[in-house]
């Protein structure tokens, strides 16, 4: 089964779970990350409940030509392989340079020790390695989306520890 028929197979589970007056169209994906690895490893973390929150640079989303993402948005969680693992949901966003990030998101963030410190060492990395991509440079003040988000549905035969 290709990545296109799982996610419609998904949708059509996830569908039948909830009234019929529901958007019969699978939103977009969301693979966190940068890589395969790093997508199944905070995918992961969502499944487990540990991570609730998520960032992206601005600057990626205007280079990108992509809307911001907003309150009441889904999306569709994949791993590092495309496959579907759960329906999520955006609950609040904000937009705030990487300075003025605080401690409570950072730990809902849920990476690491869930610390502010180990926080901007590993955005940071992860900022300087991506930024490149649109010809941009990490910098203290640069603005980020800050999204947190609820799972509203597991696939059934998805199962994730606690990492």
């Amino acid at each position: 089964m290709n990545n296109q028929t799982a996610i419609e197979h998904f949708w059509q589970t996830y569908l039948a779970t909830l009234p019929s007056d529901v958007e019969p169209t699978p939103p977009e994906p969301w693979i966190f990350g940068d890589s395969p690895r790093l997508a199944d490893e905070l995918a992961t973390l969502i499944m487990a409940g540990t991570k609730t929150a998520t960032c992206a640079a601005l600057w990626e989303y205007e280079a990108d030509g992509e809307p911001l993402p907003q309150p009441g948005q889904l999306g569709i969680l994949q791993d590092g392989a495309g496959r579907p693992l759960a329906v999520v949901q955006t609950v609040e966003v904000q937009i705030k340079p990487y300075d003025q990030v605080d401690a409570a998101f950072a730990y809902e963030e849920g990476e690491g020790d869930r610390s502010l410190a180990y926080w901007r060492e590993a955005h940071r990395r992860f900022f300087t390695r991506t930024l490149a991509v649109i010809d941009r440079e990490f910098d203290e003040t640069m603005p980020l989306v800050c999204e947190r988000f609820r799972v509203l549905y597991r696939r059934p035969d998805a199962i994730y520890d606690q990492p």
